[in-house]
């Protein structure tokens, strides 16, 4: 499909024009003063700057409840509500937003580091066509010049209301409809078939660890389960932070990347600091396992990802590079197990920000290693078991190869189609 041209057939000469969004929309704000106790239970239900974040449009089903007094109504949420985030730790990240494209069978607030846009009667844009509409790349890029910040960035909402957006055949609302809901069921369409094939995901995942948890189970055969303190030594990274970041320099692992952007093993990283910070850091070595000593919830802690690379890199000093003599992955996907899970729990901190008790997980927590009397035959059952998982691995994790690899695809090509559907001319290149 030539979608310029389509979308010149579309438009078939019809007017396009570009007004700021705060002639367009009123801008509210989410709540605040809200402490931990009006969470249980509640007559309302809350989105949280995550839910925003996710979803190009809000997932009722995954709201929190919350208890919200008679004069906090004018912060309540409606059919049709553009939701962004006010504030972010990276100026790509603020300004996210999603669209309430169901009617709401009960009040709902947003959160404290949320706003909300309610367009005007008369301005004829659905809530189906903004969720496209706001998070296409030209809006984001203005939507990014809106914040400001060094360590945080916040959305300043005056240069906000000064962002413009296109209304399509503003003198012929039916004629405007008809356009959004064409563009709407293209988009839709290539989104729908990125979702299933994300559900088939899900289900080959779940499928995937329940037999990475029966392999590794040892029911039967010659095995013995020993701390991880008998197995090898924890060595914990050094600081660094984000200020100290670089496009070219040292390979360093950021505790939060174990959870978010590592799978199982890698040998590349994402991120660099500083050369002359070399003597300053710690190092994990190639073989080493690195697991985050730090995370917002539990099974973010004690994530693990072999660091399978020809060279050292450094780790944060909210990590351990676990060093030993047996197999590196085989270690990791033992990490990765529900049985593992449920011991290092006993050993994470409680609290808003959950740490690792490494001194517990030395001596309590326990991985199993097959034929413990023969290091050799020892290191071949690993190697055997690690054959098999890999290939489970790729179907679900690769960006090479598998679902993931479809999924991206599909992803790559609901933004091409995307970004050319809604280039509507801009008022230089609107004819007189």
């Amino acid at each position: 499909m030539n979608c310029v041209s389509f979308l010149e057939k579309l438009l078939n000469g019809v007017a396009v024009e570009w007004k700021p969004l705060g002639d367009v929309a009123d801008i509210y704000g989410g709540l605040t003063g809200k402490s931990k106790s009006d969470f249980d239970g509640g007559n309302a239900k809350y989105i949280t700057y995550k839910n925003i974040f996710s979803n190009f449009a809000v997932n009722l089903d995954l709201l929190e409840p919350v208890k919200v007094s008679e004069s906090e109504n004018q912060h309540c949420v409606k059919y049709g509500d553009i939701l962004f985030t006010s504030s972010s730790e990276t100026a790509d990240e603020a300004g996210m937003s999603s669209a309430v494209t169901t009617y709401l069978d009960s009040p709902v607030y947003l959160n404290s580091f949320s706003f909300g846009i309610r367009f005007k009667m008369d301005i004829c844009i659905t809530p189906q066509f903004a969720k496209h509409l706001f998070r296409c790349d030209f809006m984001r890029t203005e939507i990014k010049k809106t914040a400001s910040g060094v360590t945080r960035f916040n959305i300043s909402k005056e240069r906000f209301r000064k962002i413009k957006i296109p209304i399509i055949c503003p003198d012929n609302p039916i004629k405007s409809l008809e356009i959004q809901a064409e563009i709407v069921r293209i988009l839709d369409s290539i989104t729908e078939l990125t979702n299933e094939l994300t559900n088939e995901l899900t289900a080959r995942k779940k499928q995937y660890n329940h037999y990475r948890d029966q392999l590794l189970s040892f029911e039967d055969g010659d095995v013995e389960w020993k701390p991880l303190g008998e197995i090898g030594e924890f060595i914990r990274g050094k600081r660094f932070t984000k200020a100290d970041y670089v496009d070219d320099g040292i390979d360093v692992i950021h505790y939060g990347e174990i959870y978010t952007r590592y799978g199982v093993f890698t040998d590349k990283v994402f991120s660099q600091v500083r050369e002359e910070m070399a003597n300053s850091l710690r190092y994990a070595e190639p073989g080493d396992v690195i697991l985050a000593g730090v995370g917002e919830t539990v099974e973010d802690v004690g994530k693990a990802v072999a660091w399978m690379g020809t060279h050292k890199v450094a780790i944060h000093d909210d990590s351990y590079a676990f060093r030993h003599s047996m197999n590196p992955k085989y270690i990791s996907y033992a990490m990765q197990t529900a049985s593992f899970n449920a011991q290092k729990t006993k050993y994470v901190s409680s609290g808003k920000v959950k740490r690792l008790l490494i001194e517990g997980v030395k001596k309590e927590v326990k991985i199993p290693v097959p034929v413990p009397n023969d290091p050799e035959e020892s290191l071949a059952e690993q190697a055997r078991i690690v054959a098999i998982l890999d290939k489970f691995d790729a179907l679900t994790t690769s960006l090479t190869e598998g679902l993931p690899r479809e999924i991206e695809l599909r992803q790559k090509q609901y933004v091409h189609y995307r970004d050319l559907l809604l280039n509507f001319p801009k008022p230089e290149t609107v004819e007189a």
